[in-house]
């Protein structure tokens, strides 16, 4: 796209302030279950992945723990609000700190960043941490950001995990 033909949105810079605010906005609205809110984040064409091996970059072709379109992500998040499921049931109440976010990639309207994210869940009277580094393409969009494409890389990843009745 050349600089002609983009939007005032597409051609600004975004700061490492504004996506940190973004993000942590993000994991407030996980942790409050709040998915029609959290959906809202999502450009169209996001994806979100949790890949089995750490350093997997083809998510396309290889088996993810979660690979989720905008189509996924409604589903996913309607089976985890809409009643009884096993791994859901009670509901997991969950807090996550993202810290150490660092721009991997800057372009005009585009931000692409790596955090370390510590997940701690709280349900049937146990407590779990799971530790990952997540990244983020973040786009302009209006006078706001959208969610592109999220890779959370659990750091257990590929040992045996409990059922996560939540997105991490």
């Amino acid at each position: 796209m050349s600089a002609a033909t983009m939007t005032a949105s597409q051609a600004r810079t975004i700061s490492l302030a504004e996506a940190a605010e973004f993000i942590w906005t993000e994991a407030d609205l996980l942790d409050h279950r709040d998915y029609p809110a959290w959906l809202a984040l999502w450009s169209e064409g996001g994806y979100y992945v949790i890949p089995i091996d750490p350093d997997e970059t083809d998510f396309e072709n290889t088996l993810n723990i979660a690979y989720d379109d905008a189509q996924m992500r409604r589903m996913r998040t309607e089976r985890l609000s809409g009643g009884f499921t096993i791994s859901a049931t009670p509901v997991a109440r969950t807090a996550r700190t993202v810290s150490r976010l660092r721009v991997l990639r800057s372009a005009p309207g585009m931000l692409e960043l790596r955090a370390a994210q510590v997940l701690v869940e709280q349900r049937l009277q146990l407590q779990r941490i799971y530790a990952a580094e997540v990244e983020y393409r973040l786009l302009a969009h209006g006078d706001g950001l959208r969610l592109d494409r999220k890779v959370v890389r659990l750091l257990e990843s590929t040992d045996a995990l409990h059922a996560l009745g939540y997105l991490p």
